[in-house]
């Protein structure tokens, strides 16, 4: 299956190079190129790409106003929407998750996670940048007093593992690799999960993690 693909960013030589990137994998095309948020967001609702990536700051509507507008709760059809931006603040953090979106990738990431990104949006997956992920989870593990809930009595032990690679922002791969289980295993576990815990995606069970104190922020392995 091809992952179609829009990027919407105010800079013409980022969303070039973003381009260039997505366009040299078999399985990826882009459909379509915006130069700010209105325009991102009449293609993607007439398109309807499988993955928009959305910058954070553009003229007319910023990428916390697009994902609203394309992934928001009360979206009846919602997009998949990954933002991909250079600020890596809190409020544009929480705001784009909350807003909707399924993944949040800093352009100095690296082709190599963005890619990941879009292949995991594509298939109904999320994707945070792992050094996104472990500064949230510092300062999402003081809020509640230590402890798990007793939800989380739902997880096997192997779901339980999961859960903390995911929570670290771990890619299917790394977690198989990890585990030492099949790529296979890693999505029924991460299905099985969500099941139990009635959760949406990755991004949701990291969220759940942080919360529950099911990961620890000063214990990522990732060189």
């Amino acid at each position: 299956m091809t992952v179609r693909v829009l990027i919407a960013d105010d800079q013409a030589m980022v969303r070039n190079g973003l381009r260039l990137i997505l366009q040299d994998q078999p399985d990826i095309t882009v459909v379509a190129e915006a130069a700010d948020g209105a325009e991102a967001i009449a293609l993607a609702r007439r398109l309807r790409p499988d993955v928009c990536l959305i910058d954070i700051r553009m003229p007319r509507l910023d990428g916390i106003e697009v994902t609203r507008a394309l992934a928001g709760p009360d979206v009846h059809d919602p997009l998949r929407v990954v933002i991909v931006t250079t600020f890596d603040l809190d409020e544009y953090v929480y705001g784009a998750l909350r807003a909707g979106a399924v993944g949040f990738i800093l352009k100095d990431a690296g082709p190599t996670l963005l890619v990941e990104a879009v292949r995991a949006a594509g298939t109904g997956d999320a994707l945070i940048s792992p050094s996104i992920t472990v500064r949230l989870l510092k300062h999402l593990a003081p809020v509640k007093a230590p402890g798990v809930s007793n939800t989380a009595s739902r997880l096997s032990d192997r779901e339980t593992e999961v859960v903390r690679a995911i929570a670290r922002g771990r890619t299917n791969q790394e977690i198989a690799t990890e585990l030492f289980i099949s790529m296979s295993t890693v999505k029924g576990h991460v299905a099985s999960v969500q099941t139990k815990l009635g959760l949406r995606n990755r991004v949701e069970i990291a969220a759940w993690a942080w919360e529950n104190h099911l990961a620890d922020p000063t214990n990522d392995r990732r060189g």
